[in-house]
This record gives structure tokens, C-alpha cells and sequence, in this order.
């Protein structure tokens, strides 16, 4: 697998964590799950609204078959594998007690953060979670439920690695870290470049 540096001293959970495909079909006991959502939980949001939502199923309860359906069919193909599946919504209108209110233009960001905290705390705990966002999102809200007000943003899948050989050979060559164009690239000071 090719290695990952880092330009400038960062905390290696960022350089150890990726979005691998391949999963060992193996469960997830809840309470490590709900301890990859305690630290989404604990995202910055914009005037503390926090309006991130989880939907979770661990691999052969009860759930699971409707949120693997929810899932289009590419992402069935190895997402099958995982010990668990959680959808992240993100509420429209999260604490605005005027109903003419217009929904938060930062919930989508707020929701990302909070996702982001999860696959971080899912790679401390040894796991690997992988966002998806290809769905069937009028399945997936049918069968998980969903109200009008949220909007379903991904899926995730949470594992341990598996090997890459189980999955399809298309996929194969893919599995590994991907790389980061250079910070001089992304960062700029003062203006955009012209």
C-alpha cells in the first residue's frame, strides 16, 4: 500500500484514516458504534443547532436489510460486508422556532463536521468507515422513515479492513489510501490566485 506523508506535523489519525471498500463481515458490538456517534456528537455547529441526525443498523438485526436496500446497487456490492450501515440527515430547520423561518444554509457543513468526527473516531477504535453517497434516497426514505424536514446527506459503512480480494475486480486495484494534492494547491494567503 502506498504511504501517506504529511507536508506539515499532523496527528496521524488524519493520515491513518481512509474509505476502504473491502469489510470483514464481522459485527460491531452498539456500544463501539455509539461511541463512534458520542464523538459526531461533540461537532462545532453554527449557534449550537447541531442539526446532524444518525440512522444506524448493525450488521443481521432486524434493520439491516432495509438500510442495505436503501443503498444502490454498486454500493450493495461491497457494502454488504460491513458491521454497520448509518445514514447522516441533517434537519432543516433544527431549533428555529419560527415555522416561516428559512432553513440553515450550514446545515449540510455543520453535518459534515460531524461526519468527519466519526470516521476519525472510527479509525482510533480501529474501524474504517466509508461515506457513500450513492443511494436510492427515495428508498431510503421510505423505509428508514425519514420526516420531509431532513434531508438524507450519505451512508456510511463501518468495518474492520478486509481483504481486497473479495471484492470486485474492478474495485481491487482502488483499494488503498489516496493521496492529497499539495497544500500549495488548496491554501492560499489573501486572494484566489488568479
Amino acid at each position: 500500500m502506498e504511504s501517506r506523508t504529511a507536508a506539515f506535523p499532523i496527528d496521524p489519525v488524519f493520515l491513518d484514516r481512509w474509505s476502504p471498500r473491502a469489510f470483514r463481515p464481522e459485527p460491531v458490538d452498539q456500544r463501539t458504534l455509539l461511541t463512534m456517534l458520542e464523538a459526531a456528537r461533540w461537532a462545532p455547529s453554527a449557534y449550537n443547532e447541531q442539526p446532524w441526525r444518525f440512522l444506524y443498523a448493525l450488521r443481521d438485526d432486524a434493520h439491516w436489510p432495509d438500510f442495505l436496500a436503501s443503498l444502490d446497487s454498486f454500493n450493495q456490492g461491497w457494502a454488504h460486508n460491513a458491521a454497520a450501515l448509518v445514514f447522516v440527515l441533517s434537519d432543516a430547520g433544527a431549533n428555529i422556532a419560527d415555522a416561516q423561518a428559512q432553513p440553515s444554509a450550514l446545515r449540510s457543513f455543520d453535518t459534515g463536521a460531524a461526519w468527519s468526527q466519526l470516521a476519525l473516531q472510527a479509525t482510533r477504535l480501529g474501524y474504517h468507515a466509508h461515506a457513500m453517497a450513492g443511494l436510492d434516497y427515495a428508498v431510503a426514505r421510505k423505509k428508514l422513515a425519514v420526516p420531509g424536514r431532513f434531508r438524507i446527506e450519505v451512508a456510511v459503512a463501518i468495518g474492520r479492513r478486509g481483504a481486497p480480494d473479495t471484492l470486485p475486480p474492478a474495485l481491487r486495484e482502488r483499494e488503498q489510501p489516496s493521496q492529497r494534492r499539495p497544500l500549495a494547491e488548496t491554501a492560499f494567503a489573501g486572494r484566489f490566485p488568479a
